[in-house]
């Protein structure tokens, strides 16, 4: 199999043209490749597919071999491939995922892909959507209680669930303790993602993420929307500008147009390198 090695800020999966290639059993693959001692190592395997409505689809899986519906950083790697490999060949691009199909806007230099924007859709703020278990509609600033802790948290879904809490310093947080802890809380029937996040200035955060079926990651695109969108329903930032969120692999910035109720993203992605792998004995297993 020939795969690609990409990252966004920090985020890498393994990239594979099923244009030219046949994935069978995805999971499978996703969890061999992913292993950093044993396989090519990343945060999971992502499938850029032909599709009926789009220039391309977006096939993701983590590196549990569970599926993913979307990833931000992901799919600005998956705009960069698309360009520069003559799979579509322009500067905006439509690209079908698990949850909606998506447009991206790309700036190229020297025929290389260097900055991707993504309209990444409208967040979804309605509990059950996301979905999380509340008395209430909305989930803004609620309390709940973790590992016999209370923590105030904003849940979101921007295709795939979020749930941000507010800290003071999130550099000594350890979330390698409390992260699994939100993952596989009650509250959140499909599990979530978990951003922990620190106001830096009225324009600025920083964050660290724990990811279903990855654990942390060096980023999060949904998650850096999920916590624009948390910031300014929480009156912490100013909604009228891009917020830059501060990302351990790297910053994003992110606009929520209030009046089209839409979320933009725009970051990197940078290739890593090209390579080709045996997955014969998958299939003796």
């Amino acid at each position: 199999m020939k795969f690609t090695k990409m990252q966004g800020i920090g985020n890498d999966y393994v990239y594979v043209n099923c244009f030219e290639e046949s994935v069978e059993n995805p999971s499978a693959v996703a969890r061999f490749v992913s292993d950093r001692h044993f396989g090519i190592g990343s945060d999971g395997l992502i499938l850029i597919k032909p599709s009926e409505i789009a220039d391309c689809e977006m096939d993701m899986y983590n590196m549990d071999g569970s599926q993913g519906a979307m990833c931000g950083n992901g799919i600005r790697c998956v705009a960069k491939y698309a360009y520069e490999h003559g799979i579509a060949k322009k500067e905006h691009l439509t690209i079908a995922t698990k949850s909606g199909l998506k447009y991206v806007d790309l700036t190229v230099k020297d025929g290389k892909v260097s900055l991707v924007k993504v309209n990444m859709g409208s967040p979804i703020l309605t509990a059950d959507q996301i979905p999380v278990v509340s008395e209430k509609e909305t989930v803004i600033r609620q309390p709940l209680e973790v590992n016999k802790e209370i923590y105030y948290i904003t849940a979101v879904s921007m295709g795939n669930p979020h749930v941000v809490v507010y800290m003071t310093d999130v550099e000594h947080l350890d979330i390698e303790e409390i992260g699994p802890s939100f993952e596989n809380h009650p509250a959140f029937p499909d599990r979530v993602n978990t951003e922990f996040v620190e106001i830096i200035d009225s324009h600025t955060v920083r964050m660290r993420v724990w990811e279903r079926g990855a654990g942390e990651t060096l980023a999060c695109g949904t998650g850096a929307c999920a916590v624009a969108v948390s910031s300014i329903l929480n009156g912490l930032v100013d909604g009228e500008k891009p917020v830059t969120v501060k990302l351990r692999g790297g910053d994003l910035e992110i606009f929520w147009d209030r009046q089209e109720n839409l979320v933009y993203m725009t970051g990197p992605a940078e290739t890593v390198f090209d390579g080709e792998i045996d997955l014969g004995f998958l299939n003796e297993k």
